[in-house]
């Protein structure tokens, strides 16, 4: 990856970013795990997947070869969202209708956006879903990939870890899970709750191939999905482990249990906004929210 291509997609990040905190707003949003997840979906979008989307939609017709990606996790849609717009798939005046019932913006994904391939929002069931995909695209001869996002804290639903026996029964290495590990599941860690390490292990366990990167690393992020799929003859699900940092850009919010989900005030999300530009450190007032 050369610089300026870099330098773009860490601009990208940024005002991606900047969306996430303006939809925080007005009722709010999942902010902490939607920023975890910012470098990776803009990864995918704009420059990895072939995803058929266009800013001319009506113009760019079905592309029998394009991939599918599923957002399992599907309380990161702000930085789906975020992501579309900065592309121009999406009309960024519309993130202003989040949680309007005038639109389809809200707190899980919805298929009434084009480039959303599913709803979602009961976590774990998206890995099956991506899986039926791709064992569709691997039985009609076809060579689509497909990459399902996943939480941490969603691999405690047993239906991940079926769908990995069935999918490395099936050898579907044109599937991808990628768990954006950010190391919190709500508002306590996944390891003082059902400890997931050594989650690598796990998963080769199975009989997947497994890659563990920095997931706010652009460059570890090309080169682990360049190496797609693992040529190792196993036929095995790819996984990427992504290691992130829950509102990853405000230290202010950075790897707190007590900011997952954050209904910030007008005034709050302006100072956010220079924090995230580095100017300052802030001090949030707002009530955070806590479920046991």
């Amino acid at each position: 990856m050369n610089q300026a291509k870099l330098v773009k997609l860490q601009s990208t990040a940024l005002r991606v970013r900047e969306h996430i905190l303006r939809m925080s707003a007005g009722g709010g949003c999942f902010v902490g795990a939607s920023l975890s997840c910012v470098e990776l979906m803009v990864y995918l979008y704009a420059d990895f997947l072939r995803h058929g989307l266009s800013r001319t939609p009506r113009l760019s017709g079905p592309d029998p070869e394009r991939d599918y990606l599923f957002l399992s996790k599907g309380h990161d849609v702000p930085a789906l969202y975020g992501t579309f717009v900065e592309l121009g798939f999406l009309d960024a005046h519309r993130l202003r209708n989040h949680l309007s019932v005038t639109d389809s913006i809200y707190w899980h994904p919805n298929r009434d956006i084009p480039g959303v391939e599913f709803h979602s929002g009961s976590l774990g069931h998206l890995p099956a879903v991506a899986a039926g995909v791709a064992l569709d695209c691997k039985l009609t001869g076809s060579h689509n990939r497909v990459v399902v996002i996943t939480g941490d804290g969603e691999l405690n639903e047993g239906s991940v870890w079926e769908t990995m026996l069935v999918a490395n029964a099936q050898q579907l290495d044109n599937l991808t899970l990628v768990v954006d590990r950010n190391q919190f599941q709500a508002n306590i860690r996944t390891e003082e709750l059902v400890p997931l390490e050594p989650l690598a292990d796990k998963f080769r366990a199975f009989g997947c191939n497994v890659h563990r990167i920095d997931g706010h690393d652009f460059l570890q992020l090309e080169k682990a999905f360049r190496e797609l799929p693992v040529a190792d003859g196993s036929g095995g699900v790819n996984v990427i482990i992504a290691d992130t940092v829950r509102g990853r850009g405000l230290p202010s919010i950075e790897a707190r249990a007590d900011r997952w989900f954050c209904a910030f005030t007008d005034e709050e999300v302006g100072q956010l906004l220079q924090e995230l530009h580095g100017r300052k450190e802030v001090f949030i007032e707002s009530e955070a929210l806590v479920v046991r």
